[in-house]
């Protein structure tokens, strides 16, 4: 029976593949308060200036690649059973090749009711646009969980984490909770591993890679495949 494998993702991992990060000194937080842009009171008060965020966010990532980060990952499924939990948006996990890749915080390729967050739609790279409405009769909003919003697969991952052999962190500052919080819920036999170019602060027994993702993670999956 294959060992498990849960690997929690950030912004870091996306980065190397052109995807705008939010906290970075050039970042989106730059250009817009996130009080506009990833919140229900700023989508409540300027619902174009919201739509044509993620409109924007949806073109870049059409026009982007998966990175070698993400490339390397997939082979861990030879030898592993393998689940993705990702703190970002896009979809370069899926595009790369993983099988099982869990969505915290929502998925720009897809869009919702504003009245019933069950009502989700496939929209692909396409614009959200004022007018256009879910099967409900609501205006279509990004299928995104922004801040002050509940994270419904949270819960999901923490039963991941739970049941895992081996843990690891990519790209990720470990200060966005719930999901920084999921590290709590491994078990403490479980070897860990930290991929990041920054210090990041952590409070357990960790193995630390400071490389950015592309390389990095091919020395923790060359590292996984020879344990099998």
């Amino acid at each position: 029976m294959k060992k498990s494998i849960v690997i929690l993702t950030g912004a870091g991992i996306s980065a190397e593949s052109g995807i705008s990060t939010f906290r970075d000194s050039d970042g989106l937080w730059e250009q817009y308060r996130v009080e506009d842009v990833a919140t229900p009171e700023g989508y409540a008060k300027d619902k174009k200036l919201v739509l044509d965020f993620y409109n924007q966010r949806r073109r870049q990532l059409s026009s982007v690649e998966p990175n070698e980060g993400h490339r390397q990952l997939v082979r861990l499924e030879e030898k592993y059973n393998v689940q993705i939990v990702t703190q970002n948006v896009d979809n370069l996990h899926e595009r790369a090749g993983s099988s099982n890749v869990l969505h915290l915080h929502g998925e720009l390729t897809k869009a919702r009711s504003e009245r019933d967050s069950n009502l989700i739609t496939d929209i692909g790279y396409n614009d959200i646009l004022l007018g256009d409405k879910a099967s409900d009769g609501a205006q279509l909003r990004p299928h995104i969980v922004w801040f002050g919003e509940a994270v419904p697969n949270i819960e999901i991952a923490a039963s991941m984490c739970e049941k895992c052999d081996f843990f690891i962190v990519i790209g990720t500052s470990m200060n966005v909770y719930p999901a920084a919080g999921l590290i709590h819920y491994v078990p403490r036999s479980a070897p860990c591993w930290l991929i990041d170019p920054k210090a990041v602060a952590i409070s357990r027994n960790i193995k630390v890679v400071q490389e950015k993702a592309g390389t990095g993670v091919k020395k923790v999956v060359d590292e996984l495949l020879s344990m099998a």
